[in-house]
């Protein structure tokens, strides 16, 4: 019988709605406590409550103690797999953290749920059942961290929330899901051309995210432009295109060796520097711009950090995106 460490940080999936207002809060215990005897049969599980917080609240600093404690299991072979319940609202960020910080010899899964735990075709236990099983597929290894909602199987690098609150909330633009739970068979039929790992023991670095937008200006830019920040990731127009007036002022970020890396704020394609026009991405690219293709904003943010924490070199950087 293999055995399961489960992490519980809190979220939806640990909260209750309050039947006369509404409104869903954090219960005095998690409920899923009660139903670890259903996996008696298939499972040893050990079961911590390592936080109780709502997603909003979670930091690099949490991704980074749960990193710890999931190397921690693997180094001294624990446990032979992970999973991790969580708040929907950062679970991708948190997910894709650990994508890049651990090895992935055993099953890491993150699941969460869109309904709190007393809602009329609540989610999280269904969807923590499945993370189970799939931690305990041996399939499920070498497959980087996976994210496990409403039957699907994703990879941390690429899924991302698509909704507020319909529970087919995760999915994975572009590329889709890399596999399914049918009752509970566990099938796979993608997997990942490539892993990355990065050793980092900190994550202390101020990394920033901005959107554009029509009409946008370098005042944003300039705010940025001071000793405290690290990074930038802008979410640029279409392929990766930003409007001529904020050139000047990402032009004097770009002069203190700060790293800018470029997604597009499109849901489905990827960035790329095509267009040759002031604020196309070809000048960009050629102004020192880091494009990477597939990422989301947010995923691109804790990448650059996670970089950050292990080099400050451009050229090096660069090559990681």
């Amino acid at each position: 019988m293999k055995t399961i460490l489960v992490l519980h940080t809190g979220g939806t999936i640990a909260m209750s709605e309050d039947q006369t207002t509404g409104k869903v809060r954090p219960n005095a215990e998690n409920p899923l406590q009660k139903h670890s005897h259903l996996f008696d049969h298939e499972a040893h599980l050990i079961v911590e409550d390592f936080f109780q917080l709502p997603s909003p609240h979670i930091t690099p600093k949490e991704m980074l103690l749960l990193k710890n404690r999931i190397e921690k299991a693997i180094v001294s072979k624990e446990a032979d797999g992970v999973v991790i319940t969580h708040g929907t609202d950062t679970l991708e960020e948190t997910a894709y953290f650990l994508d890049l910080t651990l090895d992935h010899q055993v099953p890491i899964v993150i699941t969460g749920a869109m309904r709190s735990s007393n809602e009329i075709g609540s989610d999280g236990l269904y969807n923590f059942q499945s993370a189970v099983w799939v931690a305990l597929t041996d399939e499920a290894q070498n497959k980087g961290v996976l994210v496990v909602m409403n039957d699907e199987i994703h990879t941390a690098r690429y899924v991302t929330k698509t909704h507020t609150s319909n529970v087919a909330t995760f999915q994975t633009p572009t590329f889709g899901p890399i596999g399914l739970i049918s009752k509970n068979e566990v099938l796979f039929f993608q997997k990942l051309i490539a892993e990355e790992k990065f050793e980092i023991s900190t994550v202390d670095k101020a990394v920033y995210l901005l959107k554009a937008y029509s009409g946008m200006d370098g005042v944003l830019f300039d705010a940025l432009n001071n000793d405290q920040t690290d990074g930038l990731v802008i979410e640029a127009l279409g392929a990766g295109n930003l409007p001529p007036a904020t050139l000047p002022a990402l032009q004097r970020i770009l002069d203190r060796n700060i790293p800018v890396v470029l997604v597009s704020r499109s849901f489905n394609g990827i960035a790329q520097d095509v267009y040759d026009y002031l604020g196309g991405g070809k000048q960009l690219s050629e102004a020192g711009v880091i494009f990477t293709n597939g990422l989301t904003g947010p995923k691109a943010r804790i990448k650059l950090m996670v970089s950050l924490n292990k080099t400050q070199n451009l050229e090096e950087i660069a090559q990681y995106f």
